[in-house]
Parts: structure tokens; C-alpha cells; sequence
């Protein structure tokens, strides 16, 4: 399946505004990947696809993690995390997208994990700063990312973060896991700066 197939595919099951949104962190990650040295094929790829599934049942979602093998603890968190990893089985099983890095980078768009591959940080990146995003810091986030990447993105985990804390929200472990990995890699780099 082509580019245009599979963006039109995407498209017809979402609302026009999550396409808007879509179409923002493809252009988002491009350029993100073209800053910082992914491939921007893949990088507009794994955007195209990173919302596939956003717009599902719920019992949907839960039906393919289950199926899919990819629940481990996600189950026991905020179904808004779901649709990432539904997406990245998705993109496999009904797009035929076999390429491992595309997937990873749709699987870890809201999560982040530990040990990010740079096209996984700029396709979660895309996600949090694309032009059509509002939210508190989000225009700091922006400016960051002129700079540094990883910074960006710490940024843009600490602004989930603060929301969810302020909503008396669970916060999924492995966003800390990622965020602090991050830290530790600006940390090692400043030593080594």
C-alpha cells in the first residue's frame, strides 16, 4: 500500500479534526527529522499512522491489545495510552508496514520508553508541539526544540506529567522511566560537553 492509500485509509476513520492534527505531526516529524537526523520517510510514515486507532472502541482497543499480545500492563492504565500500540498491530496487520522502527515509533508515541531511537523521539515530539496543539508550555516546547531534542522532549513528558498529577491522574511508569532516561542522557552529555 502506497503513501496516499494508507493516508486516505487513515483519514476516512477519524474526524476531520484528528486528520488536522495528523497532517500537523506529519509535517512536524519531517521537519523534526530532517533537523535531527531520521529518516524522514519514515518519520512521516509513522505519523500518518501514530492516531490509526485513536478514534476505536474502547472495547475495541482492548480486544486487539489482547489479541495482539501488547496489553502487558497497559490494562491497568489510562485507556488514552491504548491506541498506540493498537496502532503500531495495526499498521502491521491491515497496512502492511513491517519496517520496525516505523512500528516502534507508533507504539511509543505517548509512552516514550527507555533507550528512544531518534525517530521515536521525533515522532512523540511531532505529537506534542504539531502547530495545531494548544496547551500550557506547548510554545516552550517549540522553542526547545530548535535546540535540542531531548530537552523538547523532557519538556513535553514534564507537561504530562503536571497534568496528570494536577487531575489526581495515574501516570503511566514508563513515561518516568523514559523522561528519566532522557535526563540521565543530557546529564552524561553536559559532563562530556
Amino acid at each position: 500500500m502506497d503513501r496516499n492509500a494508507i493516508s486516505e485509509r487513515v483519514r476516512a476513520q477519524m474526524p476531520e479534526r484528528r486528520w488536522a492534527h495528523t497532517a500537523g505531526v506529519m509535517e512536524t516529524a519531517v521537519s523534526l527529522a530532517e533537523r535531527y537526523g531520521a529518516d524522514p520517510a519514515k518519520a512521516e510514515l509513522a505519523a500518518i499512522l501514530h492516531d490509526v486507532a485513536k478514534y476505536w472502541k474502547i472495547e475495541d482497543q482492548k480486544r486487539e491489545l489482547i489479541e495482539s499480545g501488547e496489553a502487558g500492563d497497559l490494562l491497568e492504565y489510562d485507556p488514552q495510552l491504548w491506541h498506540a500500540h493498537v496502532g503500531a498491530y495495526v499498521a502491521r496487520r491491515d497496512y502492511g508496514i513491517e519496517d520496525q522502527e516505523v512500528l516502534d515509533a507508533i507504539r511509543w508515541h505517548t509512552s516514550g520508553r527507555i533507550g528512544m531511537t531518534t525517530l521515536e523521539k521525533v515522532v512523540c515530539l511531532a505529537d506534542y508541539m504539531e502547530p495545531g496543539r494548544e496547551f500550557p508550555g506547548v510554545d516552550r516546547i517549540r522553542e526547545e526544540a530548535v535546540r535540542s531534542l531531548d530537552r523538547a522532549l523532557v519538556l513535553g513528558f514534564d507537561s504530562t506529567i503536571t497534568f496528570l498529577l494536577a487531575n489526581g491522574r495515574p501516570i503511566y511508569p514508563l513515561t518516568v522511566l523514559a523522561r528519566n532516561d532522557l535526563i540521565r542522557l543530557l546529564d552524561k552529555e553536559a559532563d562530556n560537553g
